[in-house]
């Protein structure tokens, strides 16, 4: 069996080109060449081990212990033993680099930063696939199953990729596929002689017929391949196709400078439960405001104001240059209502990438803002065009901070009718229960603002609702249903309770997604993390604008205006005594206040519990640990040697006793045995038909031995002949020394391959397998004629009787 390099090659290029497809997933392409490098390692090695041969299991489990090792080499050396050997560390480093990943997949977006834990996901992929493309196609050979994982690595990267070059994103992997079922192919053809080129008939005519008339088979087979390849890429452009909504690219405008184009239908909510959940609480942006007092700002990203009864989202709205140099002005403010100005600094993380501007609700201006931008009216949001991120953006904004009374806002007169209209929407489809439940809480209300501090508190106070991110985040037309019944959610989900609900009672609302407001710092800076991600309901009242809530308990702040109880008798001129606020715990981990803000940013300082249970277990893993697992890896590595090494120690026990003093006959078969299983190693079985001369003769004459080593075999097989058959045998010398020029002159005749053959891979090692087979046959006729088999036998016989004792009764 040879090692298939063609088709190996093959599919390491078809696993690169599917590979191609995830491409524009991350900002830099370099991780690609360190695939390809190490898969390339990996297939050599599937190569040599097939080439030996190995059987299957065997080549494929070293292709898997060769791309840990790489791995372990290229993403987590420090952590290794000796720089190569993974040990606890490594799978530690793996392990936390893996869940680093999943939560970079859900922060950032696309094209995401290529961190180390995205770049040993994307290269560990590659290699996963590789290697059950490798296995499937060149190890069993079928090349057609192998285009399942193919598929699947190509639509992980054509499904998140975004951008009007998906088919240059098929093409590779495409052309990497045929180019596998090509190579399969001819190789299945090469295995009956000659590939047929296909000539032309000659000028003899009939006479001429088998001369290879018509196409040969390959090159049929080339232009099926490119007819299907080119029908593929041509059909999506003359089908018709889906438009608009999700399926719509993000942020898509007329070109820059341009004052139209949309914004689609998004779903920020995806990612913000893995914010919550996420091990550490890492910084995404860091913001000042002047003058101080306004550090009670939720930062917002988005509005979700469109409601089908299963979910929240943003509805597809125009979107148009940024107005300079003011906003226009918010919708409702009316003069009357306090509305403080306010000057806030944000400088975001160069690993904070959102296609959102993040900014307090609702922002006069935007000055020093970099690269492509545009507004969306509606919602007061900037979004970034073409690709456009918040990755290390430093940009200023003026806020007003609104601060209206319960007076005020219990006074408000009714919204205009077309936006009563639009916010007010409620599908049939949603549960019954949902405006039930709103009426019974807001029974016995003067006016829509109690209605709303009614709704505040059934969640956040006097519900029973707990706060957990462990919940499901939910979908379907019962989710807010079953969390009226569950009574566990988080902020998803008393956001959107809350906004269902106050639109059941005719009260505008939208849910907001953003950050509240962050911790502050000894430098006078709020620092907002991941664990931040926060959503909270915005309710409509005329005069005031769109307006906060907070029914999430433990989260957040809830305004002044909504802690007082709503005067009985309205009065806009009334003051309202101002509340005590609520301490709110930090979301984020305790951290040493003498960590310098530069690594607390990195999360690189670890809290005094922390530093206390790193010196309890002294911050490392045990050396017996470390021994034990460097143990396991090498046993897995000296798997496939293990012939070998049983065939050097056989070797060295039966030229041992042959020239050890001894019983003659002892000595002399021990001689001959290895003599045999040393031909047997180089391709020539043994044959118990034969006399000891006649396979002597018969080793000599196929291993073309000649001189010393031809004697030597001659030698030895008198010996053994004189051993079986002479009445008095006499003791033979120097059978070890024959054996060993036996054994030097068939490693001379035979050829490269076969030479390594018989030294990794020994085919007289199946003495094991057999050995193995009769103890286990003679362990089990042991235990049958033993007192367990009789006892069993009994006990069969027994039933039996029984068994006919009860069809002779049924008869009767």
């Amino acid at each position: 069996m040879n090692g298939r390099v063609w088709p190996a090659v093959c599919g390491a290029l078809a696993t690169l080109g599917a590979a191609c497809a995830m491409l524009p997933l991350v900002d830099r392409t370099s991780w690609i060449l360190q695939a390809a490098l190490l898969l390339t390692v990996q297939s050599a090695v599937g190569v040599v081990a097939r080439r030996v041969p190995l059987a299957a299991p065997l080549t494929i489990a070293l292709q898997a212990v060769t791309s840990l090792l790489l791995l372990t080499v290229v993403f987590a050396r420090e952590q290794a033993v000796a720089g190569v050997l993974p040990g606890p560390d490594v799978l530690q480093h793996f392990d936390h680099l893996l869940r680093e990943s999943l939560d970079d997949i859900g922060r950032y977006a696309i094209p995401a930063p290529a961190t180390v834990a995205l770049r040993l996901l994307l290269v560990g992929g590659v290699l996963l696939v590789g290697l059950v493309v490798d296995a499937l196609a060149v190890t069993y050979g079928g090349a057609a199953p192998a285009g399942l994982p193919l598929l699947a690595l190509y639509s992980i990267g054509a499904g998140l990729a975004k951008g009007g070059s998906d088919w240059l994103l098929f093409l590779p992997a495409a052309a990497g596929y045929l180019l596998l079922l090509l190579a399969e192919g001819r190789e299945r053809l090469s295995r009956w002689g000659r590939v047929f080129g296909g000539q032309p008939p000659s000028a003899d005519g009939p006479a001429a017929i088998g001369a290879g008339r018509g196409p040969s088979p390959v090159r049929t087979g080339h232009r099926i391949g490119a007819l299907v390849l080119g029908i593929a890429l041509v059909a999506p452009a003359v089908l018709p196709s889906i438009g608009g909504g999700l399926l719509q690219p993000r942020g898509r405008g007329d070109g820059p400078g341009g004052s139209g184009g949309t914004i689609s239908a998004v779903n920020p909510l995806v990612s913000l439960q893995n914010s919550l959940n996420q091990p550490e609480n890492r910084e995404v942006l860091r913001y000042r405001v002047a003058p101080p007092g306004g550090q009670d700002l939720y930062l917002r990203i988005v509005s979700l104001d469109r409601f089908d009864g299963a979910s929240w989202r943003a509805s597809e709205r125009r979107i148009t240059n940024v107005p300079m140099p003011m906003l226009p002005a918010p919708t409702g403010l009316a003069p009357e209502v306090r509305a403080d100005p306010v000057g806030m600094s944000v400088a975001a993380a160069d690993g904070y990438a959102q296609n959102y501007l993040p900014m307090p609700y609702p922002a006069q201006s935007v000055d020093r803002l970099t690269g492509q931008w545009r507004y969306e009216p509606e919602g007061r949001t900037l979004v970034g065009d073409h690709g456009q991120t918040t990755r290390g953006l430093r940009y200023e904004v003026a806020v007003l901070r609104v601060q209206p009374t319960a007076a005020q806002l219990a006074a408000a007169p009714a919204p205009p009718e077309a936006l009563l209209r639009e916010y007010t929407q409620v599908p049939d489809n949603v549960p019954a229960v949902v405006a039930r439940t709103a009426r019974e809480v807001t029974a016995g209300a003067a006016n829509a603002y109690e209605q709303a501090i009614r709704l505040q508190d059934f969640f956040a106070v006097g519900g029973g609702f707990r706060y957990d991110t462990e919940v499901r985040s939910g979908s379907g037309h019962d989710a807010i249903a079953r969390f009226l019944e569950e009574k566990r959610g988080f902020c998803v989900h008393f956001s959107f309770s809350m906004a269902a609900m106050a639109r059941t009672l005719g009260i505008p609302a939208r849910v907001a997604v953003g950050f509240t407001p962050g911790s502050p710092q000894a430098d006078g800076s709020m620092s907002v993390g991941s664990k931040d991600a926060h959503a909270w309901p915005e309710l409509y009242f005329e005069g005031a604008g769109w307006t906060r809530f907070e029914p999430t308990p433990s989260r957040g702040t809830q305004p002044e205006y909504t802690v007082a109880q709503a005067p009985t008798a309205p009065d806009p001129g009334a003051p309202v005594p101002a509340p005590s606020r609520r301490t709110v715990p930090s979301a984020a981990p305790s951290v040493d206040p003498a960590c310098p803000p530069e690594q607390r940013k990195l999360a690189g300082c670890p809290g005094p519990a922390s530093r206390a249970s790193a010196a309890e277990t002294g911050g490392s893993t045990s050396p017996l640990t470390v021994a034990g697992f460097a143990l396991a890896c090498l046993a897995a590595l000296a798997l496939p040697l293990l012939p070998m090494l049983w065939r050097i120690r056989t070797r060295a026990r039966r030229l041992g006793g042959a020239r050890s003093p001894g019983e003659p006959a002892a000595r002399t078969l021990a001689a001959w045995r290895e003599l045999t299983d040393s031909a047997w190693d180089y391709g020539i079985p043994p044959d118990d038909s034969r006399t000891p001369r006649m396979a002597a003769d018969r080793i000599v004459v196929t291993a073309r031995l000649e001189g010393p080593a031809a004697e030597a075999a001659g030698r030895v097989a008198t010996a053994v002949e004189r051993t079986l058959y002479a009445p008095g045998p006499s003791p033979a010398e120097g059978l070890a020394g024959d054996v060993e020029l036996v054994r030097a002159g068939l490693h001379a005749s035979a050829a490269p391959r076969a030479r390594l053959r018989a030294r990794l891979a020994p085919r007289s090692a199946v003495r094991i397998v057999r050995a193995a087979a009769r103890r286990r046959s003679a362990a089990g006729a042991a235990l049958r004629s033993g007192p367990v088999g009789r006892a069993w036998r009994r006990v069969g016989a027994a039933l039996r009787g029984i068994a006919a004792g009860l069809r002779t009764g049924r008869r009767g």
